[in-house]
């Protein structure tokens, strides 16, 4: 696939908040030496087929494996991550290549895996570098035995340190555990390490689910999930925190829903479980889940917009205050179920919170054409 972007000037992530700026699919399903950009507000475009859905796949592959998750679990069919057409070698190997830079207070840092995935899953070669110098790299030196030689940067009196490690973890996500810190050389790869994880554990992959929404929610539960079918139960945890975003919320949703909207509540039921209403003023009141597919898609990409990482069932990194972090929201099928009135309100938005730098959105559209030139948004169009 080929890629090229179009994109109006936003205002630059401040420094202190570590973000993944570019996606490095070197070869990675139907992608062959991609390199795409990652703005505060991304949109990836093409029409089905050009691998819309698997760009957003590789991204979020990396973020689970930055939170120390193993191989088999993130890729649970590693052989439909390998390009179509590639041969496999004298041992029968085949595999794919991703990575990502990540921007921040060092400046950009890169991160490329390869993975291997006949005939068994394992990180066959990782390299972490900052201006041209090599901060980790990892080799298979021996197929036989589960685990690669590392070799990270010290900078004293051993120019670097070696040592094996577990061939199906991301070695980035372990040096913390391993790496000391004594000399220059390692308090540059844990600076490094640090800001590369940072940033990839601030993603939250969201995809509501409008048949699970419509349903009411266990009460209790505050953090949002990823299908958003907890939706009711966070809106009443929600809607006594903050009245501004609160009312910031009621205001989105009366720009994206059909008739008038006056106010966002949750009702305790019965049975204990609860759901949202909707106050329409003189007409009463209407049940979040009479709501059509769009206009739930767009209330609960709306929270997600306006809440932060608090209110979402994202991992929280400790020891980092949230000023210096920017939460990332993997949004597939932005526009999904939406029409183009709801779709550029929302982009609208989500721009107007992205400017903040305090969240970032990268998704994908069908139609680019709602979104395409509006302020602070990057298009990347994908062309097979």
């Amino acid at each position: 696939m080929t890629a090229t972007s179009t994109a109006r000037p936003a205002a630059p992530v401040r420094p202190h908040r570590p973000a993944a700026t570019e996606l490095r699919l070197s070869a990675f399903g139907p992608h062959r030496g991609a390199v795409l950009p990652l703005g505060p507000l991304t949109f990836f475009a093409g029409p089905s087929g050009s691998g819309k859905t698997t760009v957003l796949k590789a991204y979020e592959a990396l973020t689970r494996l930055a939170s120390g998750e193993e191989l088999a679990e993130v890729f649970t069919d590693p052989a439909a991550c390998v390009p179509e057409g590639a041969v496999a070698d004298g041992q029968g190997r085949r595999g794919f290549r991703i990575g990502c830079t990540v921007d921040g207070p060092l400046g950009p840092v890169h991160l490329d895996l390869a993975v291997q995935a006949e005939p068994d899953l394992r990180v066959v070669s990782e390299r972490l570098t900052h201006e041209g110098q090599e901060l980790l790299t990892t080799a298979l030196r021996d197929p036989r035995q589960p685990r690669v030689q590392a070799a990270w940067y010290t900078a004293g009196a051993v120019p670097v340190t070696r040592a094996p490690l577990p061939d199906d973890r991301m070695a980035t996500a372990l040096l913390p555990l391993r790496v000391a810190g004594r000399t220059e050389g390692e308090l540059l790869v844990l600076a490094a390490a640090e800001q590369v994880l940072v940033a990839l554990r601030s993603v939250f992959a969201c995809d509501p689910q409008p048949q699970r929404m419509r349903a009411p929610a266990a009460a209790g539960e505050g953090l949002l999930r990823r299908g958003c079918d907890n939706l009711a139960a966070v809106l009443r945890r929600t809607g006594g925190e903050c009245a501004n975003r609160h009312h910031a919320l009621v205001k989105a949703l009366g720009a994206g829903c059909t008739g008038p909207v006056v106010d966002l509540t949750a009702e305790d039921l019965p049975d204990g479980a609860v759901r949202a209403l909707i106050g329409r003023g003189p007409r009463g009141v209407t049940p979040v889940g009479r709501l059509g597919e769009g206009e739930l898609r767009y209330l609960a990409l709306a929270l997600v917009l306006l809440t932060g990482p608090r209110v979402l069932d994202v991992e929280q990194e400790v020891g980092v205050p949230d000023a210096h972090r920017a939460l990332t929201v993997l949004a597939d099928g932005f526009d999904r179920a939406m029409d183009a009135r709801q779709v550029r309100a929302l982009t609208e938005l989500a721009g107007e919170v992205c400017r903040r730098g305090h969240l970032r959105l990268t998704g994908t559209v069908a139609d680019a054409s709602p979104v395409r030139g509006a302020d602070g948004v990057t298009v990347v169009d994908l062309v097979p």
